[in-house]
């Protein structure tokens, strides 16, 4: 068994899925392993199209096609109250929002879904919603509020001077007491059956990353001061509030998230999460 090309992998290019990739590289040799960096809405796109063998992607993207996937375990991006980086700035009142114009983000559908899970079931709102680049002042300028995800969002964040900003993870979790799931690791079933032990290593690989990455948190902190701007202490708090496990908390928050999802017909189908048993690729190997 196996392939007769390196194994593809998706790498969602944000700050918040570094604890899972930024180690990983050294136990992902090149000839074997091809890592793609892309945001969240591409690296969807092209695991739909097959480019892709194993990637991070949006949640909601998979609840789409889960029955294609295999989830790899206790891998995510997610949060357990704030996340700091899916955030919704308003303009105007609150209350003109709900019966306004929202400016939405052309890069995660998961958030999207999120925010009209949010307005319709929470808030029980009906708003407008208009697909733009995640640039604030453009947003803003056709829209009484704007969602804006990963760095971009943290970036706005720190110059939403005279704007109300709220942080979807902790609606979420003030809501229904659970944190929110954004991003998962999946693999299409057919590269599972086909190759392995591949996806086992990188499982590894990643929950090496995850590990490592708890261990040494300066390293992450360090390279997004370098990168993307802001203080030490920004950052430490950052990735202290993230979470990178899918235990029994996460899939039920996720579920929830699903259901809801179905609910208001944002998917057309109910979503029973299948994950990639490595205890059987271990055993075939022993």
């Amino acid at each position: 068994m196996g392939l007769n090309r390196p194994i593809t992998i998706g790498r969602i290019d944000y700050a918040n899925a570094w604890p899972l990739f930024h180690f990983s590289e050294e136990k992902l040799p090149e000839e074997r392993f091809t890592i793609v960096r892309r945001v969240p809405s591409l690296l969807n796109q092209a695991m739909r199209n097959g480019e892709l063998d194993v990637t991070a992607m949006a949640a909601f993207a998979y609840g789409q096609h889960a029955d294609n996937y295999l989830l790899l375990p206790d891998l995510s991006v997610s949060a357990k109250g704030r996340v700091n980086s899916i955030l919704l700035f308003l303009k105007a009142p609150l209350e003109e929002v709900l019966k306004g114009t929202i400016a939405v983000t052309n890069t995660s559908a998961t958030s999207i879904n999120l925010l009209k899970i949010i307005m319709g079931m929470y808030y029980q709102a009906n708003p407008a919603y208009v697909t733009m680049e995640p640039e604030l002042d453009s947003m803003l300028e056709q829209a009484d509020a704007a969602l804006i995800i990963g760095d971009p969002a943290i970036k706005a964040s720190w110059q939403a001077e005279g704007l109300t900003v709220i942080d979807l993870g902790q609606l979420w979790r003030d809501w229904t007491g659970y944190g929110m799931t954004f991003a998962l690791v999946a693999v299409r079933k057919e590269i599972a059956e086909l190759d392995p032990e591949s996806i086992a290593q990188v499982l590894e690989a990643l929950t090496y990353s995850k590990a490592r990455s708890l261990r040494e948190p300066q390293v992450l902190v360090d390279k997004a001061c370098a990168e993307l701007g802001g203080t030490s202490d920004y950052w430490s708090r950052y990735f202290r509030e993230l979470h990178h496990d899918f235990g029994a908390a996460e899939q039920t928050g996720l579920s929830l998230y699903f259901e809801y999802a179905y609910k208001l017909g944002l998917l057309d189908h109910q979503v029973n999460m299948r994950f990639f048993d490595v205890r059987s690729v271990l055993q075939v190997n022993e």
